[in-house]
């Protein structure tokens, strides 16, 4: 059984704009059989270890905010030998995902829709093969900084729930947050193995990254491995 962990503070969106019809029948009737069970604090006060039969016995990677959910329905079809578990508060994006999971045959694939540190806490140690942070939210606000994902309080439980050698895939079109990447991520526990313009072979380029291309901000992809 893990310590129970205090309450925090959130500080992203939940919801935005109004759901489509579409998009409710979506929630209604996909959210709740693709999600993973135990991870809230209401599920799961005492924090107890999830048991980890939901992989099926394979390897298990992780997106932390899918957004849309292009990019983890598109490695989940792709990677059909690992089980891909994603993360995402906001409501909108999770209802997108669900309308693309309904046209792919996928049965390796769950949500957590939810803060990604409630799920480090019930996580063993050691599970997670390959996590990914695709443009995440920049906080460009220098008093905002602590907010972001690469910051200690994040890391500590990305690193406990890693396995040696997983590897840990950074992509974002902010040079500051390419810049507090490379300090906070290899200070937490982890090497950067590559760091530039190419994106990696089974890289899905995602809308978030479409709309910086026509803005004319480039992307860059950040690869790290937990020592």
């Amino acid at each position: 059984m893990t310590e129970v962990a205090e309450r925090r503070n959130f500080y992203g969106r939940i919801r935005g704009k109004t759901l489509r019809a579409s998009q409710k029948t979506y929630l209604a009737e996909g959210l709740e059989p693709l999600s993973l069970t135990g991870v809230t604090r209401e599920a799961n006060p005492s924090r107890a270890t999830l048991d980890m039969a939901f992989t099926g016995g394979r390897s298990l990677w992780l997106e932390i905010g899918f957004g849309g959910g292009e990019h983890l329905v598109h490695m989940a079809g792709t990677h059909r030998d690992r089980f891909l578990l994603g993360c995402e508060p906001f409501v909108n994006g999770i209802a997108m995902l669900l309308g693309k999971v309904r046209e792919a045959d996928l049965d390796n694939l769950a949500i957590h829709p939810g803060d990604v540190r409630d799920l480090f806490d019930v996580l063993p140690d050691g599970v997670v093969e390959k996590a990914f942070l695709n443009y995440p939210d920049p906080w460009p606000k220098a008093r905002h900084h602590r907010r972001r994902f690469v910051t200690p309080g994040y890391l500590a439980g990305l690193v406990r729930v890693m396995v040696k050698g997983g590897e840990f895939r950074v992509a974002t079109d902010i040079p500051d947050y390419v810049r507090q990447t490379r300090e906070e991520v290899p200070a937490a526990g982890f090497d950067l193995v590559s760091d530039g313009t190419e994106p990696w072979s089974d890289w899905f380029s995602t809308r978030y990254e479409q709309k910086a291309l026509r803005e004319g901000r480039p992307p860059h992809y950040l690869t790290f491995r937990k020592r």
